[in-house]
Formats: structure tokens, C-alpha cells, sequence
């Protein structure tokens, strides 16, 4: 059985999509109609698709806009010629890409567009990221990304908005990864990457232009169980400045509240660099960031406390993980020295996880306080969140308690 389902992951599969693909919108007489062609790679010789899509046995495609353009309100289509993920140049595989590959290193590019200012990495598993990082050179960010939470790393998409050199090259071949994406790879990095003989290296030369993504609406679509099709606006934040932030304050039974303590600028980088890492991740969500560093990210709950919860324990567990790692070379959970465990959990237990001073960062507005306090009573100082709850004074007392600050995006950042 288990050599079945080794088979199951290695085999690949012709499918059965058609080499051109049309979508054609209908308004009276006018036509607005996208044509797209089927993409595929040659690999030792032979034309490959898709490896397959969510699962094996899910038979998969990838198109690309080649002609056509679509425009909604707003929205419209990027222009053909203009690709990222829809059209990759394959510089090592091993394995041709699957779905979830590909969705992946999207996901990461449509939170790397925003910081083309400095060095970034943005490591995704499973569509939603686990290490965002910025820095002064790319190897630093990619040690910091990789370190907020080394263990999801493990088989994750590496996407970095610089060349990689060969310090950052070797530190990524240290680790597992599925793909690694980049600009470009200086003299040498390629070599050194290819250590990792299944680890596909991929070249998307737009990245350089990621920045002329930030504020372009596209058309989505996503389909139904029986067959039908959503299609809708792509999210884009409205809040990438400080000037976009308003302090908190609102009005309740006649009375105005509303936070005592203006954000440091520190505080203010942090929060703009939280919400934009939020708007690639699954809601509803939670997520702490410092220093330019996601410190612990909490996807996809039901209730905004438990992932707020979820997001402060992850951010206890991968710090310990990481000193484990740094002082003993083994991941904490290997470790079996008891007193060195309990040492470094004293040690993390009196940083409270790296949440002290750190940015809470909210997809939509806390409908009460409960969900503040879980991070303000970690130390938590500052918070920026959409607002617009009608008991938006209690998160404001809330932070006025602690003497923390909190800022309002007046926009949700849902992401389903």
C-alpha cells in the first residue's frame, strides 16, 4: 500500500484540457471575449502540463492570457505579455509543477509586490504564508522568514523580489523547499541550488515589475459544485501609507472615544507591512508582526479570539523551535534534554513569544474586546484592523488600558 500511494505521487498524467481556451462576456451587442493557450513545459524532451492539480487524480491546466482584454467597472483584465505565475521559465525541476505549486507561488507574489523598496521573502505553504520577512540584503530576510516558522517551511514556495546570490543559494539549499522563485540567480546560485534535485527553481523575469501590479484590479473567478462560476473584483488594499491610516476613534452613546497614543513611525512601518502581508492570507485571521517580521500567523478560523489565540500560541511554539534550532541544532521537539527545553521556554515564556512591542493585525474589525485583549496581553502595542464594529470603544479602551496604539484601515481584507 504504501509503495501505491508513492506510484500515485509520481505519476504523471496526460490530461484531458484542450491546447486554447476562450471566456467570452455578452452585453447586448457587445463582446468582450479573453483568449488563453495552454501552457507547458519541455522536460528531458517530452511537452509537460500540469504534474496534476490539488490531489493525484485531479487532472489539471494552466492557460495563459495571450489576446483579448476585459473590462468590468474597475476591474480588468492584466494586459497579455505582462505574465507572473501563468507563464514561469523552468530553470530546475526534477518534477514539472503541480496546482498547488503554482497557487503557491502566486499567493507569494501577490504579497511581494508590495515591498519593492527593500529586500523580501515570502515563503507560502498551502496558500498562506508562514515567513514574511524584509531586510537590508535578501539573505538576512531570508533567514528571518525561514526562522518565524521554520517547521511549515519544510516543502514550502520560496519567492524572493531579488536575485538570489550565493549566500542566500546556500542558505535555501540547507532546508527542504518545493520552489523557489526569483528575478533572476547570480553566477553560482543555480549550481549551488541544484543540490536539491527536485526543487524547482523557477524564473519569472516580471517580478522586477511586480510594483506595476500594486492597485490593479483583475476579474476572479471561482467555480461552484454544480458547475457554476463566480466571478468578481480582485481585492486591492486601499491602505499602502501611513496617510491611509486614521487613529482610532468613534462615537458610542454620545461620546467620543478614542486611542491616547499616536503611533511611532517603527509602529507605522509595521502596520502597513502587516496589512499587506494580511491581504494574501486565508480569513478570517490574525497575525503579529515586529521588526519588519511576521511573528505569528493564525489563517483561516471561524471565530476572530481563536485565531487571535491560535496566531499567539504559534508565535510561543516557533520561537521555541527556533532557539531549539540555533543553540542545539535539532528542532525542539527532538530535543531530549529536559533541562535545556525548560531553559528555553523560560526564555520564551519571558519575551512572551516575541509579541512584546510587536503589531496585531486584523482582516476585519473585532466585534468585541475579547479579541484584542489576546494580543495586548502579550504585549502587544500597537494594532491595525479595518473598524467599523459597533463596539469599536471597547477595543479602544482596551488599548488605552495598556497605553497601546490602533489604527483603522476602513477597509476589510477577507480572502476566501
Amino acid at each position: 500500500m504504501a509503495e501505491d500511494l508513492k506510484k500515485m505521487y509520481k505519476t504523471i498524467m496526460d490530461d484531458h484540457f484542450p491546447p486554447k481556451m476562450e471566456i467570452s462576456f455578452i452585453d447586448d451587442d457587445n463582446r468582450q471575449t479573453l483568449f488563453y493557450e495552454k501552457v507547458a513545459w519541455t522536460i528531458d524532451d517530452v511537452q509537460k502540463g500540469l504534474r496534476y492539480g490539488e490531489n493525484p487524480g485531479q487532472e489539471a491546466a494552466l492557460y495563459k492570457l495571450v489576446n483579448g482584454n476585459l473590462v468590468l467597472g474597475d476591474a480588468k483584465t492584466i494586459q497579455p505579455g505582462q505574465y507572473l505565475a501563468s507563464d514561469i521559465e523552468l530553470l530546475q525541476s526534477g518534477k514539472h509543477p503541480g496546482k498547488t505549486n503554482l497557487t503557491d507561488a502566486d499567493n507569494s507574489l501577490n504579497i511581494l509586490r508590495y515591498f519593492e523598496e527593500r529586500p523580501a521573502v515570502v515563503i507560502v505553504k498551502h496558500n498562506n504564508p508562514c515567513g514574511v520577512a524584509i531586510s537590508d540584503s535578501l539573505e538576512d530576510a531570508y533567514t528571518k522568514a525561514y526562522m518565524a516558522d521554520r517547521v511549515a517551511a519544510f516543502g514550502g514556495c520560496i519567492a524572493v523580489n531579488r536575485a538570489i546570490d550565493n549566500g542566500t543559494a546556500e542558505a535555501i539549499s540547507e532546508q527542504y523547499a518545493e520552489v523557489v522563485v526569483a528575478p533572476d540567480f547570480e553566477d553560482g546560485s543555480l549550481e549551488i541550488l541544484a543540490r536539491r534535485k527536485n526543487l524547482r527553481v523557477i524564473r519569472i523575469g516580471n517580478i522586477d515589475r511586480l510594483k506595476n501590479f500594486v492597485g490593479e484590479r483583475c476579474v476572479e473567478f471561482k467555480s461552484l459544485i454544480d458547475g457554476g462560476i463566480i466571478t468578481q473584483w480582485s481585492f486591492v488594499p486601499q491602505a499602502r501609507t501611513r496617510d491611509d491610516l486614521s487613529v482610532a476613534e468613534c462615537e458610542y452613546k454620545g461620546e467620543t472615544y478614542r486611542v491616547e497614543r499616536e503611533p511611532t513611525d517603527q509602529e507605522y512601518d509595521d502596520m502597513l507591512f502587516g496589512w499587506l502581508v494580511e491581504s494574501g492570507i486565508t480569513s478570517n485571521s490574525v497575525i503579529y508582526v515586529k521588526d519588519g517580521v511576521t511573528v505569528g500567523i493564525g489563517t483561516g478560523e471561524q471565530d476572530r479570539v481563536g485565531v487571535a489565540e491560535i496566531a499567539r500560541d504559534k508565535a510561543y511554539r516557533k520561537l521555541a523551535d527556533r532557539y531549539c534550532f540555533e543553540e542545539h541544532s535539532v528542532p525542539y521537539k527532538g530535543l531530549d534534554d529536559q533541562a535545556a527545553k525548560d531553559t528555553i521556554d523560560a526564555r520564551v515564556a519571558d519575551e512572551k513569544g516575541g509579541l512584546i512591542g510587536a503589531t496585531m493585525v486584523s482582516d476585519a474589525f473585532f466585534p468585541f474586546r475579547d479579541g484584542i485583549d489576546v494580543g495586548l496581553q502579550e504585549g502587544v502595542k500597537s494594532v491595525v484592523q479595518p473598524g467599523g464594529s459597533m463596539n469599536d470603544y471597547q477595543s479602544i479602551e482596551a488599548c488605552n488600558e495598556v497605553g497601546a496604539t490602533m489604527v483603522y484601515t476602513g477597509q476589510r481584507s477577507f480572502k476566501h
